[in-house]
């Protein structure tokens, strides 16, 4: 029996339409519903990787943890992470197929309907409800021919839409009359109904908008939700947390600057950081955003996240002066993480022979690890299972700890002949390593790199102040993440924080919960469940 079916759209991006659908995964799955999370086509660089090692987005591996589901590629057939301005990486059921410009995508991607048609077919037969996210707005007109994100998605699968709308822009009303206006007339009899998103204020001063977009409309307002504060992943770039550069840390916290690439991917790896201290997490942690040399200041962890194209945001750090303030830290002892394209920036040489990036084929790093990384044809993803082996510096108290994550990267970086010996400080757990490498080697005991070294999953300078990973979710072992921020605390001459008695995936249960409540409490969830068909 195929499931029932309902589709949340929006105004435009990031008006809450990812987080709404985790949030009625985790409600209806709370009503003893089957459901499951569903976006035909997304465009993020924030992605996961699968126990079969399908890569997916990040925002329907969420809905999927908040419907109680083993994520799945499924769920997100079609996957782009643009490579650079005009290009993304085109990845089908969680394996690249191509990249492509924009207006070859535009071309082909009419091809892909039978692959988002069969996924969703998939879907609904194993369930009782599916919920549709959709992609940016359904008014771009200039979009709709062969359209697969929004209303030609909610044409294949029959589905009735709530439109959402963002009140913190302003213009709400505007935006959702417009949006339904701009539609065509068949496309308009899908819309059930609305939700506004991010209100602040008292509410008996919206409600005669609200009456009068129902008249104007003749559709229902299903409930309006305050503007929260929970620690879910959110979707993509535009999350508000990076645009956050930092004030003053209080005197008891460290401050932690993030390196805003301009190609910055899986941001949500710094997330944990942030966890409340009941959970054992990181009430101490200030964290910033660094777009450039003066805002560098000294502080008491560096981290340089991943990124899509790591060669030509290798040169953005040249070019902006970061590179030689990074370098300038490095002297002055402060502690630097890189992950994944973080980690291959910290070495001396990034190679692509192949043009993976579509763009140079040898770029200097920053030269703080002895190190290179070379790009290949084949995309490793794999989630895995790593030992930490050398644990000097920041990493002290680390040793032994074993950490579960994933990688997503083109290369592979090992030792350079010659230069002093680099300890790999992460090695893979014999027979833990889970399914999805494509082909390529994990930890110390991979095949020979043309140096004549074996591939790093990870690496440590002999002081400890320089540490990079190819592993994503790093921070999310929070006994890791603790014991590094009280290493820290105690170079700053501050006293530990307890240590975690919870994980990171307990956490993220109970915030699945508390958004549940929020949203049980301030829409017709009723009203929602009959749209879809589901009777009450």
């Amino acid at each position: 029996m195929s499931a029932k079916v309902l589709m949340i759209q929006g105004t435009g991006s990031s008006v809450g339409k990812s987080l709404l659908v985790a949030a009625l995964c985790r409600i209806c799955k709370r009503g003893g519903l089957r459901v499951a999370p569903f976006k035909s086509q997304n465009m993020s660089l924030n992605s996961f990787v699968t126990a079969e090692g399908h890569e997916m987005g990040r925002a329907q591996a969420v809905q999927a943890e908040a419907a109680g589901l083993a994520p799945s590629s499924l769920m997100n057939p079609v996957l782009l992470k643009p490579t650079a301005d005009h290009t993304s990486q085109v990845i089908i059921r969680g394996k690249v197929r191509c990249t492509l410009s924009a207006q070859e995508y535009y071309a082909f991607r009419h091809t892909l309907r039978a692959d988002v048609r069969d996924a969703y077919r998939t879907l609904a037969a194993e369930h009782d409800l599916i919920l549709i996210e959709g992609a940016g707005s359904p008014a771009e007109i200039n979009l709709r021919e062969n359209d697969l994100a929004n209303m030609g998605m909610a044409a294949m699968a029959d589905a009735p839409v709530v439109l959402v709308g963002d009140i913190d822009r302003g213009g709400v009303f505007a935006a959702l009359y417009g949006t339904v206006k701009l539609l065509e007339a068949d496309e308009q009899k899908r819309i059930k109904g609305f939700i506004i998103n991010k209100f602040r204020g008292d509410i008996s001063i919206l409600e005669p908008g609200l009456r009068h977009l129902e008249l104007l409309l003749e559709r229902p307002v299903l409930g309006v939700l305050p503007y929260w504060n929970i620690a879910i992943d959110e979707e993509d770039s535009l999350a508000e947390s990076l645009g956050h550069t930092g004030s003053q840390p209080r005197p008891d916290m460290l401050d932690i600057a993030v390196i805003r690439l301009p190609r910055l991917s899986n941001f949500t790896d710094l997330a944990a950081l942030a966890v409340p201290a009941a959970e054992g997490g990181s009430p101490d942690v200030s964290l910033r955003y660094v777009t450039g040399p003066d805002s560098l200041g000294r502080p008491d962890l560096l981290i340089l996240p991943g990124t899509k194209n790591t060669l030509e945001d290798m040169l953005f750090l040249e070019r902006s002066g970061l590179a030689g303030g990074i370098r300038a830290l490095n002297r002055e002892g402060v502690p630097i993480i890189g992950i994944c394209g973080g980690f291959q920036m910290l070495g001396t040489r990034i190679l692509d022979p192949l043009r993976v990036e579509n763009g140079n084929t040898s770029v200097p790093g920053l030269g703080l690890l002895p190190m290179e990384t070379r790009f290949e044809a084949v995309k490793k993803t794999v989630q895995t299972r790593v030992r930490i082996t050398h644990a000097p510096g920041m990493l002290a108290g680390t040793g032994g700890m074993e950490l579960c994550g994933y990688e997503i990267h083109m290369g592979h970086s090992y030792a350079v002949e010659g230069h002093t010996p680099l300890r790999p400080n992460l090695a893979s757990v014999q027979g833990e390593s889970l399914p999805g490498d494509s082909g390529s080697s994990s930890g110390n005991s991979g095949p020979a790199s043309p140096s004549g070294s074996t591939f790093l999953d990870g690496a440590v300078n002999a002081e400890g102040t320089v540490f990079g990973s190819y592993v994503h979710g790093l921070f999310d072992n929070l006994l890791f993440s603790r014991t590094l921020l009280n290493t820290l605390r105690a170079r700053k001459g501050l006293s530990p924080l307890p240590l975690p008695h919870s994980s990171y995936a307990r956490f993220k249960e109970a915030e699945y919960d508390r958004l549940a409540d929020l949203v049980e409490a301030h829409l017709d969830i009723p009203a929602l469940l009959r749209i879809a068909g589901i009777a009450q």
